[in-house]
Parts: structure tokens; C-alpha cells; sequence
């Protein structure tokens, strides 16, 4: 098993850091991936939606707060974006290459994962079947983020690394993670 665990870094920005943290891991046994997020701090402060009674496949969960992660196999130009909203909605989009021929992935009907809230906690967790993407033996890079609603209509965006001047999670220099 590839086990790691990581933290995530707000974009830099000029308005006053967000007084929360995001921790995670990722973990890789031949052909599942377990991916689990954790939010501490003041949620208070941000837009949380409450779980959805029929959680479902929707479009642009990024415009409000969201879990993602980024899948590539090492070496091609294809690459796979999934969505995680704390209301239970998902999405999982592939790409061709960066940022070309964006297409809602068909072999995902469904993509349960758990979401535990508290005053000052929020953890979401998924378990996924790569088979139906990846054969087993494929060496993967993973980019993780997440995108934080704030009260006022602003977003703050979190990433492992921030490369550029713009957030940009689809950049590959950002798959920093091999599993």
C-alpha cells in the first residue's frame, strides 16, 4: 500500500488568511484508491451545503465549496478531475490533454463517499475502484484540492503546490503525488 498524507495551501492572496486547515491522505492498494479530507476550523466562516437527500452527478460543484483531485497516469496526456461536494454531489470529468476536450466520465454512475460534520470539523472520505480507468499496474500522479465558499461570495482556492500566478489546478507540475 502507498499511504501518504498531505495538508493543502491557500492560494496567496492579499485579504487576510482563512482561519482553517485542510489534511488529508491518499493511499493506493493495487486497484483502489482511498482518498479522505479534513476540514478544521472556523466553518462558520464559509458556505458548507448540508447533505442532499439524493446526492447526484452535477455540473460546476467548483463554484462553491468542493473537494477535488486530479488522476493522471505517469507519462500521458489524458487525465481524470473529480468533484466532491459536502452536500454528497460529484462529478468525475476527463480530459484529453490540459484543459482540451473536457468530457463527464460515463463508466461513473455513482461515487458514494462519506461526509462527517461538526461545529468545527468537516471529513469527507471515498473509496474508488480504478479498474474501470486505470489498468492496475499504471504508476499514477495525483494533484489534490479544494475550493472554500466564504460567507461574502468569495472563494479561497487550496492546493497542494501553486505554481503560477493564477490557481490553476489542472496544471500537471501540480500532480505532485506518485502512486
Amino acid at each position: 500500500m502507498n499511504d501518504q498524507s498531505f495538508s493543502l495551501a491557500p492560494f496567496p492572496s492579499a485579504r487576510p488568511l482563512p482561519s482553517v486547515s485542510i489534511e488529508g491522505s491518499i493511499a493506493r492498494q493495487a486497484n483502489a484508491l482511498a482518498i479522505s479530507y479534513t476540514l478544521l476550523g472556523r466553518l462558520r466562516d464559509f458556505v458548507i451545503p448540508g447533505r442532499a437527500a439524493v446526492p447526484e452527478r452535477q455540473d460546476g460543484l467548483w463554484r462553491d465549496t468542493c473537494f477535488e483531485f486530479f488522476l493522471a497516469v505517469r507519462g500521458a496526456l489524458c487525465y481524470w478531475e473529480f468533484n466532491l461536494s459536502p452536500a454528497g454531489h460529484w462529478n468525475v470529468y476527463r480530459f484529453t490533454s490540459y484543459r482540451e476536450g473536457m468530457a463527464v466520465e460515463p463508466v461513473f454512475t455513482a461515487l458514494p463517499f462519506s461526509v462527517e460534520s461538526q461545529r468545527n470539523a468537516l471529513s469527507l472520505a471515498l473509496e474508488l475502484d480504478l479498474r474501470k480507468i486505470v489498468p492496475t499496474d499504471e504508476a499514477l500522479e495525483v494533484a489534490i484540492s479544494a475550493i472554500l465558499k466564504h460567507k461574502d461570495g468569495s472563494v479561497t482556492h487550496w492546493a497542494l503546490t501553486h505554481r503560477r500566478l493564477q490557481p490553476d489546478f489542472h496544471r500537471r507540475d501540480s500532480f505532485i503525488i506518485a502512486l
